[in-house]
């Protein structure tokens, strides 16, 4: 579904990503942990083409066709999505509004308002997000967990075919953790895929994992399934990679 092959890439004059290689397949869920600072969000803004962010070497391919140079909404299109770390707060357009625009944005499909709005109480109701949010302003005066909750509720709403999740556990107590988990587990099937970028693993503790990669100044510098996180939980990221890969890294 998605191969990125040797990707180097800068914000201004720092270059970040330093020739990484990583394919996903339909099915399969894929995690990228390390340290603060190694290019865990970078990337996941470079697969989605935020414009502040320049590829300066290698490919991105997803469902066989180069989106390197692909525009950020056209890849939302094709079916990539992404969570934020800090999401956008939008004053004068309610989740609701928001959520039934972007799918038609990504469908091309219109529905009936009523249709959507049932499927939407059912979505929020498995969150348990008070259905009341659904007429709120985007995130306006969201708690940190609302506002996570929502992002989860946008990915299930509208059926990305891989979804990228960047630090959607930082700032969860345990019980939205759960509910985040138990969101994304429902998203989750053979026809789609999931990369969840974190330093941590509260998050992972109840999905299955089918491949760790630990990213550590711009690079992959170690690969395995799931039992890799018990190896971060034991020993930290400094334990499992060489010496020279993680020059710089605080």
């Amino acid at each position: 579904m998605l191969t990125i092959s040797g990707l180097k890439a800068r914000v201004g004059d720092s270059d970040i990503l330093k020739g990484l290689d990583l394919t996903i397949n339909a099915g399969e869920t894929h995690v990228i942990m390390g340290p603060n600072g190694a290019g865990k969000s970078t990337l996941a803004n470079v697969i989605m083409g935020h414009p502040d962010y320049v590829v300066t070497h290698g490919s991105i391919v997803f469902d066989g066709e180069d989106i390197t140079d692909a525009k950020t909404d056209e890849r939302a299109k094709k079916g990539l999505f992404m969570t934020f770390q800090n999401p956008e707060e939008v004053a004068g357009i309610t989740v609701e509004s928001f959520l039934r625009t972007a799918r038609f944005a990504v469908t091309g499909k219109s529905e009936r308002a009523w249709d959507f709005h049932k499927e939407l109480l059912t979505l929020m109701e498995r969150l348990d997000f008070d259905e009341s949010y659904a007429a709120r302003h985007l995130n306006i005066g969201f708690s940190g967990g609302e506002k996570k909750k929502n992002e989860i509720l946008q990915m299930l709403a509208l059926h990305p075919r891989l979804a990228i999740l960047d630090e959607t556990d930082s700032g969860l107590d345990v019980d939205a953790v759960k509910t985040v988990s138990e969101g994304v587990r429902g998203y989750k099937n053979e026809k789609n895929a999931l990369l969840i970028i974190t330093h941590s693993t509260k998050i992972l503790e109840n999905i299955k994992v089918d491949a760790v990669h630990i990213l550590v100044d711009g690079q992959i510098v170690k690969n395995g399934g799931a039992s890799l996180i018990d190896e971060v939980n034991h020993s930290g990221f400094t334990a499992l990679t060489p010496s020279k890969s993680i020059e710089g890294v605080s």
